[in-house]
């Protein structure tokens, strides 16, 4: 584990984030009458991933809430997940859009599960 200040400082903070851009960016393309539905779901649960890590971090003093707010966070890492299959089989992103953005989501959600794994070491000291 690298020292990391703030939860900003995280390698994984930094994948969640940029995921989280891309897929606002990719999703800008999906039609008008999916902006209360698809749109926005896949934006809402590629920002919750961040979102719930922030929080994880915050609450590393407790390694149960720690683990309980990463879990989240990869809970929703792979909702987004299931929205980038929804989008794709709609016909709103092409197969090596899709793939992307599915490879960058198992990537943090590969590190998330680290994290979990890890939890004692993230939460001392």
């Amino acid at each position: 584990m690298a020292y990391a200040e703030d939860y900003q400082d995280l390698a994984v903070y930094r994948a969640a984030f940029s995921l989280q851009q891309r897929v606002f960016a990719t999703s800008r393309s999906f039609p008008a009458d999916e902006r209360y539905s698809l749109t926005d779901q896949i934006r809402r649960s590629s920002r919750s991933v961040g979102a719930n890590l922030a929080e994880a971090w915050k609450k590393r003093r407790y390694q149960a809430h720690f683990v309980s707010k990463l879990t989240d966070a990869d809970a929703e890492a792979a909702e987004t997940r299931h929205w980038l299959h929804t989008a794709h089989a709609c016909g709103y992103l092409t197969e090596e859009e899709c793939a992307e953005l599915e490879r960058r989501t198992r990537q943090v959600g590969r590190m998330l599960g680290a994290m979990i794994r890890d939890a004692p070491t993230w939460c001392s000291g």
